[in-house]
């Protein structure tokens, strides 16, 4: 009853901070926050907070998941990429509004807990593999949507803008600090990208390869919740 009334007041709050698409909402709603992330944070699964997930990664606060689902516009047609599968908990939210999800992490063991999760969820349109995510998934592009958990830092990509469909979508934090990330969603046309920006954040750094048993990347602080302000930066053809 308690974790009913959390979610309701989080609902809630999303809905002030301008999450208006009634399907992310619905989707928020129904996955159950408080199966990907342990135990010990369970009486915070519906704060607006990060919180850790083991591997120096973390699961971003629901008002940074939703900004940035509501900013793929997507529908039940699309097929998304998603890079940092972490959790699981944004690929499920995916998974509730898309036909399939390919999730890349570069963490095996944070990927494997993530697989279990989602076989006791009952969620099968989700498709994942350890690899290197700045590399995307080559054998099932084009993809109609990309979104990425991580922060890269001067420009997306180039294989992840090469798999995007024309007219789809790429959501990414970028910066080349931590004090200068903000999340751009970059649109690709027939003749190169439009890219807008639209709020500031803070991510763990998008790296390269799969990562190495001792490999711990020290968390960011929390995702900022600042407006989001759209304007016009320019992007590789």
């Amino acid at each position: 009853m308690m974790a009913q009334a959390s979610k309701i007041r989080l609902i809630m709050k999303l809905r002030r901070s301008g999450i208006v698409d009634k399907a992310v909402l619905g989707a928020i709603e129904r996955v159950p926050r408080e199966e990907f992330i342990p135990t010990t944070f369970h009486d915070q699964a519906y704060e607006d907070i990060a919180l850790p997930i083991g591997r120096g990664q973390t699961i971003s606060q629901p008002l940074i998941v939703a900004q940035m689902t509501q900013s793929l516009e997507l529908n039940d047609r699309h097929k998304v990429l998603e890079i940092g599968t972490g959790s699981g908990y944004q690929a499920a939210i995916l998974a509730k509004l898309c036909r399939r999800v390919y999730s890349i992490e570069r963490h095996k063991p944070l990927l494997k807990i993530a697989d279990e999760r989602m076989r006791m969820l009952g969620i099968y349109n989700i498709t994942t593999k350890a690899a290197d995510g700045m590399k995307g998934w080559h054998e099932q592009a084009p993809f109609d949507r990309i979104i990425v958990t991580a922060a890269a830092r001067a420009q997306a990509p180039q294989p992840l803008l090469d798999q995007l469909s024309i007219g789809g979508i790429l959501i990414i934090p970028m910066g080349q600090d931590k004090s200068s990330q903000f999340i751009y969603r970059i649109t690709r046309l027939e003749d190169g990208f439009d890219c807008q920006q639209l709020m500031p954040v803070r991510f763990v750094p998008l790296l390269p390869d799969v990562a190495g048993n001792n490999e711990i990347i020290q968390p960011l602080a929390t995702e900022d919740e600042q407006t989001s302000a759209e304007f016009m930066v320019p992007m590789p053809a």
